[in-house]
């Protein structure tokens, strides 16, 4: 997802004339096709942050921000620098990244990203802003129409974006969780998949039909070989975070519970068959229970040509 943004921030600089995208990945090669459009691969963290003025992170859980922001940090003087981070993690972290930078005189963003890989390669993605507004709207230019189709602006404190972000990830496996019982009655009853998918995207809207697609066309395990848009262990880093979270609130989200479950032993069946598998894969553990086999006829069809 950050390389799809990263490119359309490229093309969107190109188009004004604006010097280019400054950029560093853990795996170079993929930069290739950035640098093709025109971005600059720097050989360090350090060197983007020292040619940069604003910096945006994108990496995949809570102990990778720490490391890059603290590197960040080591790179030099920051002062006045605005840093923007699109990861998903649990608010103490935002907040605890948010101090370290605002002691070097610089602001922290947080701006966790809702949707998928191919979302944000087609600037579909939401992204939701906490932090210093003032630096949020000198970001304004560089997100809605560029990388996201739109933002929500939540607070001046950085970890209610990423609290925010946490509660519609519970949501979206909460659905995930519900879509993915009622396929598996709809299965067991004879009636098929097709009526249900269609009343999910005709009465209750694009998300839970999506959602449909994501499992009956076997998103929720992909062919060997392939990466899932959204890797099971971010599922369960986000679950796990959204289930912390109401418990330091004091209530509870018991449906995040039952996913957690879940997800977990999705996650063994995924160690046993040496195979990655999508954050909705808690439907082959629902296909189970119920008797069937992980893998829906549409996996069967699709891995056996």
């Amino acid at each position: 997802m950050g390389n799809a943004m990263a490119k359309n921030m490229q093309r969107h600089l190109a188009e004004m004339g604006q010097n280019p995208l400054q950029f560093w990945n853990r795996t170079a090669s993929k930069g290739e096709q950035l640098k093709g459009l025109g971005g600059v691969d720097c050989e360090s963290i350090a060197a983007v942050v020292n040619s940069s003025d604003i910096i945006f992170i994108s990496t995949s859980d809570d102990a990778a921000l720490k490391t890059i922001v603290d590197e960040i940090l080591a790179a030099g003087n920051i002062d006045a620098k605005i840093i923007v981070d699109t990861t998903t993690v649990h608010p103490t972290t935002s907040q605890e990244v948010s101090g370290k930078v605002e002691q070097k005189n610089a602001t922290f963003i947080s701006a966790p990203v809702f949707g998928s890989s191919p979302m944000a390669e087609d600037r579909k993605i939401l992204i939701v802003l906490a932090g210093d507004l003032s630096s949020i709207k000198k970001l304004a230019s560089y997100l809605k129409g560029v990388i996201a189709r739109e933002t929500i602006t939540v607070s001046d404190k950085s970890e209610k974006a990423a609290l925010l972000k946490i509660m519609g990830n519970f949501i979206i496996s909460g659905f995930t969780e519900i879509i993915g019982e009622a396929h598996v009655l709809a299965e067991k009853s004879e009636m098929g998949d097709e009526a249900l998918e269609n009343l999910l995207e005709l009465q209750f809207g694009l998300l839970p039909g999506m959602i449909s697609k994501r499992l009956t066309k076997g998103s929720y395990m992909p062919p060997r070989g392939e990466n899932p848009w959204s890797d099971l262990s971010l599922g369960l880093k986000d679950v796990g975070h959204s289930i912390d979270c109401a418990d330091t609130a004091g209530t509870r989200l018991e449906v995040a519970e039952v996913a957690l479950d879940h997800l977990k032993r999705a996650s063994a069946y995924s160690e046993q068959e040496g195979r990655p598998l999508d954050s909705s894969a808690m439907y082959g553990i629902i296909r189970q229970d119920a008797g069937l086999d992980f893998e829906n006829d549409f996996v069967k069809k699709r891995d056996a040509q």
